[in-house]
C-alpha cells in the first residue's frame, strides 16, 4: 500500500441489531445510514486525511471479519462512531462496539482504539474506568480533536495531554482534558463538508444496505431502499428531561455531563445542504430521513432548504420524513410548502395527552396550540404523522397514561410510536434516577426499550414493569384498531394494513416481566 493509500482512521460502526431490537431486528427495524461516521470521514478527508468506514451493522460482520478488514487497511486510529438515529442509542449500541473493542485489544494488543458518541459524552471517565479496551474517547462531537489527534506520530499518553477534547488513560489514572470548541455555524459549511457517501458499502447500488423505517417506507418492503440521512443542523434550543441530543454540544470537562447545559443549534446553510441532496438524488435514493430533531425551527434555513426541494420534487418522487415540535406546524402556508419539497412525513413529539406531565420534563404546555387541530391540519396538507409518545414520565400513573392512549387513538396518525422513558446517561432523568436511588440498567442493552434486557424509570406509582407492559400491550392494540387499519389500508393499500397485522405477531420479550430469552 502506498503512503498516500494508507489509512489514517477507519470508522467503525458497531453491529448491535439483534441484542436491541430482538426478531424485530430481522424484517422490521430500520438500517440507518452511520451519519456522523459519514460528516467525520469527509471532515478529515477535507483536512487531508485518508479515511474508511467499516459498517459492521449494514454488512452483517462479526468480530473475524472486523478483524480481517483492518489487518487488510491497517489503519493508524480505529475510532467507534456509538451513535444511532434514536436517542437511546447511543447506549444501546455500546454493546456492540464494546464487544468489537474487546476481541480487537486481544487479539491485537497494540491496535489504537477510540470511542465517539453520546455515552462516552456523557460518561468519558466512568467509560474508561470500566472499558478497558478503549483507549481514549472523544467528549463532544470530536471534529477538532479528531484532527488534532491524527496529527501526532503516537498516541502515547505524553502527546495525548496536549489534545484538547478526550478523556485518556496515563498510568493508570484517567485523564479528562480541557474542553474543545464545536464547530461554529459560520464554519460548518467548511469544516464539516458533507457526507463521505462513496466509503459505505453497498450491494447493487449506492445505500441499498440501507433500509427505512416500515412506516415511512408507507408499510412496504419494496420502498425501503436505497435510503439515506443527513442532517441540515446539529443541536437543540430545547431542555427536555429525558433527552441528550445536546451532549453533542458539550464545552465543559466535569467528569459528567448533563444535555441540558448545553442547549445550541447549528446549521449549515441551505446552499449547501441541497447539494447533499442533489448528490443523493443522482445516486438514485428518493427515500431520505432529515435527521434534525428540530427541523422545523427556524424559518431562516428550512424555508430556502425546501423551496430548492420543491423544485426537485415536481414528480413528487421525493419520500422524505423530519422531525418537529408539534408547536411549530400551525400554519397551513408552512405545511403545504413542507409537502412539495416531499415531505410525506413529519414526526411529532406529544410525548403526553396530560399537559402538568408535558411541562415536568421541560416540553412545554403547547401553549396556544390544540393537538387534535394541528394534526387535522397535517393531514389537510397530505402530511403523514408518526406521532411520538413517552410512557412512564415523572408523574405518569394508569391514569395518564391511559390519558395519552385515548388522545392517540383520537388522533388516529398513519404512525404510532411510543417509547419507554428511560434514565439515559446524559439526561436529566438521568442525574435525577442516581440522586433518588432508582435501580439502573445493569447493561448497555437494557437502555433500548425494544430489548430483552430493558429497564424503564418507575413512576412513583408504577413499577419498571408496570410501564414497559402498558407500552407494549398498547402497541399492539394500536396497530390492530380497526380504524387505523382502515384508514392504512385506505392510503396506502391492503398489503400496507397486512403488513401492520404481521408485525403485530412479534411479542417481544422482556426479563422484568419473567419472560425466558
Amino acid at each position: 500500500m502506498d503512503k498516500k493509500d494508507k489509512i489514517d482512521c477507519c470508522f467503525l460502526i458497531p453491529n448491535n441489531a439483534k441484542k436491541s431490537y430482538q426478531k424485530l431486528s430481522e424484517t422490521y427495524s430500520a438500517i440507518e445510514p452511520p451519519t456522523w461516521a459519514l460528516l467525520l470521514a469527509q471532515s478529515i478527508r477535507s483536512a487531508g486525511f485518508n479515511p474508511s468506514i467499516i459498517d459492521a451493522n449494514a454488512e452483517n460482520l462479526d468480530e473475524k471479519d472486523i478483524l480481517n478488514r483492518l489487518k487488510e487497511i491497517s489503519p493508524k486510529l480505529i475510532c467507534l462512531v456509538v451513535y444511532g438515529q434514536n436517542v437511546n442509542a447511543g447506549t444501546t449500541n455500546m454493546s456492540g462496539a464494546t464487544n468489537i473493542s474487546r476481541f480487537l485489544k486481544k487479539n491485537d494488543p497494540n491496535l489504537p482504539i477510540s470511542f465517539i458518541g453520546s455515552h462516552v459524552q456523557a460518561l468519558p471517565v466512568e467509560t474508561l474506568k470500566k472499558e478497558k479496551s478503549i483507549d481514549f474517547v472523544f467528549t463532544n462531537e470530536g471534529v477538532y480533536a479528531l484532527r488534532n489527534i491524527l496529527k501526532l506520530n503516537s498516541f502515547e499518553s505524553n502527546l495525548l495531554k496536549s489534545i484538547k477534547g478526550i478523556a485518556y488513560r496515563d498510568k493508570g489514572n484517567i485523564i479528562l482534558n480541557l474542553s474543545e470548541e464545536v464547530v461554529p455555524t459560520n464554519k460548518m459549511d467548511f469544516d464539516l463538508p458533507g457526507y463521505a457517501w462513496d466509503l459505505l458499502p453497498f450491494k447493487n447500488k449506492p445505500l441499498d444496505l440501507y433500509r427505512a423505517p416500515m412506516w415511512h417506507a408507507e408499510y412496504d418492503f419494496n420502498k425501503r431502499t436505497p435510503y439515506a440521512s443527513l442532517q441540515t443542523s446539529l443541536g437543540c434550543m430545547f431542555k427536555c428531561n429525558f433527552c441528550m441530543i445536546n451532549l453533542i454540544n458539550r464545552n465543559d470537562s466535569n467528569e459528567i455531563g448533563v444535555a441540558s447545559n448545553y442547549s445550541n443549534m447549528r446549521f449549515w446553510s441551505p446552499d449547501f445542504i441541497i447539494k447533499e441532496f442533489d448528490k443523493l438524488i443522482s445516486m438514485g435514493v428518493k427515500t431520505i430521513r432529515i435527521v434534525d430533531e428540530m427541523f422545523l425551527l427556524n424559518p431562516k434555513y428550512y424555508v430556502p432548504l425546501c423551496e430548492k426541494l420543491a423544485e426537485r420534487n415536481k414528480d413528487d418522487s421525493l419520500r422524505i420524513w423530519s422531525y418537529s415540535r408539534i408547536d411549530t406546524v400551525k400554519r397551513p402556508e408552512i405545511l403545504n410548502l413542507v409537502r412539495k419539497a416531499g415531505i410525506k412525513w413529519l414526526a411529532l413529539g406529544i410525548e403526553s395527552g396530560d399537559k402538568a406531565i408535558r411541562l415536568e420534563v421541560s416540553k412545554g404546555k403547547f401553549e396556544d396550540v390544540d393537538v387534535k387541530k394541528v394534526i387535522s391540519k397535517v393531514h389537510d396538507a397530505d402530511i403523514n404523522v408518526m406521532a411520538n409518545y413517552i410512557y412512564g414520565l415523572p408523574g405518569d400513573t394508569k391514569e395518564t397514561i391511559k390519558k395519552t392512549y385515548d388522545l392517540s387513538l383520537d388522533l388516529c396518525t398513519t404512525g404510532w410510536n411510543t417509547y419507554a422513558a428511560m434514565a439515559l446517561p446524559g439526561s436529566q432523568l438521568y442525574k435525577d434516577a442516581i440522586e433518588k436511588n432508582y435501580e439502573l440498567p445493569k447493561t448497555y442493552e437494557g437502555y433500548s426499550f425494544h430489548s430483552y434486557e430493558t429497564l424503564p424509570l418507575p413512576t412513583e406509582t408504577l413499577s419498571s414493569a408496570e410501564v414497559i407492559k402498558l407500552r407494549d400491550d398498547n402497541f399492539i392494540k394500536y396497530h390492530s384498531h380497526k380504524p387505523f387499519l382502515k384508514k392504512i389500508e385506505k392510503k396506502f393499500g391492503k398489503i400496507a394494513a397486512d403488513n401492520i397485522l404481521e408485525m403485530t405477531k412479534i411479542k417481544l420479550k422482556r426479563k422484568i416481566l419473567g419472560d425466558q430469552n
